[in-house]
């Protein structure tokens, strides 16, 4: 026994960092000796880990009892960190305090792969504040707090992130991985220039290092490129995306989550000219992911909804408008997730058969009336409805959606009802009405619900909503834009914003409120310097038309300024004498004049016809037979021509 624990000891002293499979032999050994070793019981712990044989790792543990549990609570716990037994190790780390600072480090790594990203950016400012750690542990926290911020930030939690944080610093320019993470926040804001920017640095920086090898420097490459394909795509630059995407080789990327976003975007850059059914084919050959290395559920999201719409392109609708339909019947309430709306999309898209306009109308609105609080196939009506240019209708539909949400006594149905995006929503429909007062309203009441529900991603409508209420001359409208803003600055005293409204909601009310944070903002002099005041005054305010009162209907042509027209001179007839008496009868029709003719045969025997000098005709009366009546006709003269009849043989 003695032996073999000798041996493990001068092994683990001339010990080196390939030479773990001597170790885990000499400690099975030992072990082997004297069971209740717990030297040697942990050594086969770490030789394990070293080695990647995690689940042997956790075996080893439970084989130990609990003293050896204790004393191996980090390794226990990043066993089942790289296991992908995520909700183990949070159980394992709440039940022991996180007194060293590696089991802080390892704390927050469990947060950011459980997606608990709020903890680990907390985490990782815990550490950095400390600044008692190892050497080059200062840019480790650096790079991984940076990539908690663009966790947070795409899952539209950005407001979260330090106003001082959310802008790339120039130290992170000095290395590719905190210009990749700083990149992929940029992303996330939508910022893609500046993401497509850093990219480029990244890659840049990555191959002019001289503390990598080749093959590293590929690895370290790779996911930068097939960040970069997406930023050009989205970017509209396929030819670019296209081009980068030819050099990147799919099967060399280490990474399985990256290697398969990569395939993805092999198949959706240039989609459009390619064979939907041939893109569906290799889509299900596609990289298949478990245990640990699995995607994020904002990266799994996106590459489900690119699946159920590569289905539809290949006019699989009933197998589409199936499975979605069975995923949103199990939310009985209504509910803002994007990931659920997005499914109500996608099973209206089935249902209408891809159809747009009023067909597509016809065909999913009496959907509603089943799925009333499906927010998706709510918002694609009220879409197709805009896009038909019938902005009546979607409203009313979105009013009674929101009256009904207001009915409902529970807390998430508020928040459903005041969720940034619907009020966004209605206040586009009524500012497309010219509705300024409605719009107003429906700000104040989202104001009040989420100033007294605070949750952080309610900050940008808060802020919003402040400013709008802030243009209002109404005092009750004033009032809550200053309880607005003294909220948001409660919660953050480097909003600047914030503390613009603030002082510009009380700066002639209660002057107490303001004066703390007047020294926070930019001086008028400053904002002023160089403007020509007098010139300004002396221009005059400018009017501004107000487009909301102007008729919907087509604007007439203008037409051409009429210029004055010329008087021309009278003219005197050709054969005027001066002296001489006019015919009276010049202003009478020539048939009427007493020196009117007719000419021609037919005009002489239509004077003979008249009664004036002319021969009156004989009539006489003939009674019908049967006693009808009778009618008047010409008397027929003796001497009148009659012509005989020539008869037929």
């Amino acid at each position: 026994m003695s032996t073999a624990a000798a041996n493990l000891a001068s092994l683990l002293r001339a010990s080196s960092i390939d030479d773990h499979e001597e170790v885990l032999k000499a400690a099975n050994a030992a072990i082997k000796a004297s069971k209740s070793d717990l030297e040697a019981q942990h050594t086969r712990v770490v030789a394990l880990l070293k080695l990647d044989r995690f689940e042997d790792a956790l075996r080893a543990i439970a084989e130990g009892g609990d003293k050896l549990e204790q004393e191996c609570i980090v390794e226990k716990t990043y066993a089942l960190y790289k296991s992908g037994q995520l909700s183990d190790a949070t159980k394992v780390l709440e039940s022991a305090p996180l007194s060293s600072r590696a089991l802080r480090h390892l704390a927050a790594q469990v947060a950011y792969r459980a997606e608990h990203f709020q903890d680990a950016a907390a985490l990782y400012h815990e550490l950095s504040a400390e600044g008692e750690g190892r050497p080059g542990e200062e840019n480790d926290l650096r790079i991984n707090t940076l990539a908690a911020n663009a966790q947070l930030e795409w899952n539209g939690l950005g407001n979260l992130v330090d106003e001082k944080e959310r802008q790339p610093a120039g130290e992170d320019l000095e290395a590719f991985e905190t210009a990749y993470n700083a990149a992929c926040a940029c992303v996330a804001r939508g910022d893609l220039g500046k993401a497509s920017f850093l990219l480029k640095r990244a890659r840049d920086l990555c191959e002019a290092g001289e503390d990598l090898s080749e093959d590293e420097k590929k690895a370290e490459l790779l996911p930068i490129m097939v960040q970069h394909v997406y930023v050009l795509a989205r970017l509209g630059k396929e030819t670019e995306a296209a081009a980068l995407q030819k050099a990147i080789t799919v099967s060399e990327i280490p990474e399985a989550p990256t290697r398969a976003v990569a395939q993805h975007n092999q198949m959706t850059v240039g989609a459009d000219a390619r064979n939907p059914f041939l893109t569906q084919r290799l889509m299900q050959s596609a990289t298949s992911l478990s245990g640990n290395d699995v995607l994020f559920e904002i990266q799994a999201s996106v590459l489900r909804r690119n699946r159920h719409a590569l289905d539809l392109q290949t006019q699989k609708f009933r197998g589409v408008a199936s499975s979605t339909s069975t995923l949103i019947s199990k939310i009985a309430a209504p509910t803002a997730s994007t990931e659920i709306a997005g499914l109500g999309v996608i099973n209206a898209a089935s249902h209408a058969r891809l159809e747009a306009g009023k067909t597509a109308i016809t065909q999913i609105l009496p959907m509603l009336e089943k799925r009333p609080t499906d927010v998706g196939l709510l918002l694609t009506i009220i879409q197709l409805y805009v896009q038909t240019k019938n902005l009546n209708p979607a409203l009313s539909l979105l009013e009674t959606f929101l009256k009904r949400l207001e009915t409902a006594s529970t807390p998430d149905h508020a928040d459903v009802r005041f969720a940034p995006g619907l009020v966004a929503i209605v206040v586009a429909l009524y500012r497309l009405q010219g509705r300024q007062n409605s719009i107003l309203t429906e700000l104040a009441k989202a104001s009040a619900h989420w100033r007294s529900n605070q949750k952080e991603s309610a900050t940008s409508l808060l802020r919003e909503a402040g400013v709008q209420l802030l243009k209002s001359s109404n005092s009750d409208d004033l009032a809550s834009a200053g309880a607005t803003f003294e909220s948001l600055v409660s919660s953050s005293r480097h909003d600047t914003t914030a503390i613009a409204g603030l002082v510009a909601s009380f700066a002639t009310s209660d002057y107490t409120k303001v004066e703390p944070y007047l020294q926070k903002l930019t001086p008028v002099e400053r904002l002023t310097a160089g403007t020509d005041i007098h010139g300004l005054l002396d221009s005059g305010v400018a009017s501004v038309a107000n487009t909301a009162s102007q008729s919907k209907k087509r604007a007439a042509e203008a037409e051409p300024e009429r210029t004055a027209k010329r008087r021309r001179k009278r003219k005197l007839p050709k054969d005027y004498v001066e002296g001489r008496q006019p015919d009276p009868e010049r202003w009478l029709p020539l048939r009427d004049r007493s020196t009117y003719r007719p000419k021609g045969k037919k005009g002489k025997k239509r004077a003979q016809d008249a009664t004036q000098g002319g021969a009156v005709k004989e009539e006489e009366t003939l009674e019908l037979v049967g006693g009808a009546g009778a009618v008047k006709v010409e008397k027929a003269t003796a001497g009148g021509n009659k012509k005989k009849k020539k008869n037929k043989k």
